[in-house]
């Protein structure tokens, strides 16, 4: 074989540095696509430096990845002592005592080309329509407590849209087994040198405290925050967006449950942040992100404390972040995910997705030893773009309120918000139009539920829904509100469909 060819062939060694959810779920899901007959692959952890949680709530695309992987859904519930979600429910944000919910699925049905938004605008101005959440079957089942996966038909069971809840240590664990049996080496111990690549921007291994030499052709960067190889060694910086969105704390604890588990996340704003709370089959999750500018720890903490409905099951736990990404996610021969590539606000519970997408777009773009400059730059154009997509909906939550009752809220309701942010709200706000570009994350469903949630109420509704008779319009919404009312009588109890499919220790 030439040395050119050897350059260019496949990839034979992949070495993952770093465990956790994102170094876990990398393992599994190269070790499952590329097979026995594919690259060797590694990942390097260590006990002592342990990690950091990634959220335990997660959105709709979850299903995808676990189906890559080829997991059996009600298993995975029960090892990582799991519950269902079907949206979350948003309380204090536009103001304290308002709440409203961001569901998953769908709002409605479409009338043809004309969507269900411009219909229900154009009834809500002539104030005969009903609340947004009664069109939809994920919240109305929510409110209900009541869960089941869809169901075939032409039902709003059909359109059900649901994620989990779990363990994120847990998860780690349940995946790691899964990687094991594909063939997936563990080595513990930690990195305290990593050897350079005589090539620009190479990494030819990572040496281990006890002298232990790692070498591979592609290194997976999970080394959480502090980005061991993408940052401390190859140089990517940091694109900070703490101007936009200042949280930078969290304090988590968790606390016994204080009943049958509701299947959906709840997010509560407070004075200087919001606080999660993420009910699991064996505990609540629960925690307080904050700006440290605006409260201190201690105050962060009394807040936490003072809002729990459950005994706490452990000390209070603070973690520090910066939200922000990385300029560069992948270099040389290096890809960088999870907390290395950056962090997001974790309002909309995205860290997992992020994680999933770097994973599939790696696996789209796989490259072989030549590491062409063209797949790198568009791989990180790619996640760039997803990053801002869901940074910009990540801002829409703090900006667009009716609160001014503090410093923190004042600042955010005046601060200037990027210029795609501040197009779709004008485009919302003159005819109630929502839209999705290409393939980003969140859907117009999503859009919709939050910028009414959130207080914008347009101008006028979309032309392409004047030519319809409001007679038409008012029995068309109607008849969907009352089959999404009774579609949920056919829908069991969440904590029910649990204890039936997927109760830990079953």
């Amino acid at each position: 074989m030439s040395r050119r060819d050897d350059q260019d062939g496949p990839i034979a060694r992949i070495a993952i540095i770093g465990g956790g959810t994102a170094g876990w779920m990398a393992a599994a899901a190269l070790a499952r696509v590329l097979g026995p007959q594919g690259p060797a692959i590694t990942l390097v952890e260590s006990e002592e430096i342990g990690t950091v949680g990634v959220g335990e709530a997660t959105i709709p695309p979850i299903q995808a990845f676990n189906a890559l992987l080829g997991i059996d859904e009600d298993s995975f519930v029960r090892a990582t002592q799991g519950t269902f979600k079907l949206g979350i429910e948003f309380v204090d944000w536009l103001r304290p005592g308002h709440r409203y919910f961001h569901p998953f699925g769908v709002h409605g049905v479409d009338r043809g080309a004309v969507p269900f938004e411009a219909m229900w605008q154009r009834l809500r101005m002539a104030g005969e329509a009903a609340p947004l959440e009664a069109y939809s079957i994920c919240a109305a089942a929510a409110r209900a407590g009541r869960f089941m996966r869809p169901q075939p038909g032409n039902t709003p069971l059909a359109h059900i849209g649901y994620a989990f809840h779990f363990d994120a240590a847990l998860y780690a664990r349940f995946l790691r087994s899964h990687a094991e049996a594909q063939g997936v080496v563990r080595q513990e111990g930690r990195v305290v040198e990593v050897a350079r690549d005589a090539r620009p921007e190479r990494i030819a291994a990572v040496v281990l405290a006890d002298g232990t030499r790692i070498a591979a052709d592609l290194f997976i960067d999970c080394t959480g925050f502090r980005g061991l190889l993408i940052g401390e060694t190859l140089g990517a910086g940091f694109e900070d967006w703490g101007h936009w969105l200042p949280n930078d704390r969290a304090v988590a604890v968790p606390t016994a449950p204080a009943g049958p588990p509701v299947p959906f996340t709840r997010s509560t704003a407070h004075g200087a942040g919001w606080q999660w709370r993420i009910p699991l089959q064996h505990r609540t999750g629960n925690g307080h992100v904050y700006a440290s500018r605006h409260i201190s720890d201690d105050e962060a903490t009394a807040t936490l404390l003072a809002h729990l409905d459950g005994e706490p099951l452990a000390e209070p736990r603070l973690l520090r972040f910066r939200t922000g990404r990385r300029d560069r996610f992948w270099i040389g021969n290096c890809v960088a995910l999870g907390l290395a590539s950056g962090f997001m606000e974790p309002l909309e519970s995205t860290s997992i997705h992020l994680i999933q997408a770097g994973i599939a777009r790696l696996l789209e773009m796989l490259p072989t030893r030549a590491f062409e400059a063209a797949d790198i730059r568009r791989y990180n154009r790619l996640m760039a773009a997803e990053f801002e997509s869901i940074r910009d909906f990540l801002i829409l939550h703090f900006h667009a309120t009716e609160r001014r009752d503090t410093p923190y809220w004042r600042q955010l309701a005046a601060m200037p918000i990027p210029d795609s942010l501040a197009e779709r709200i004008a485009i919302y706000n003159r005819t109630g139009r929502v839209f999705r570009e290409a393939d980003e994350l969140f859907t117009k469903t999503s859009w919709l539920a939050v910028m009414d949630g959130q207080g914008l109420h347009p101008g006028a509704y979309d032309p392409i829904a004047a030519g319809i008779p409001i007679e038409e319009l008012r029995a068309r919404l109607d008849r969907i509100a009352t089959v999404t009312r009774a579609a949920v009588g056919h829908i069991p109890a969440h904590a029910d469909f649990i204890a039936r499919h997927c109760a830990a220790g079953r």
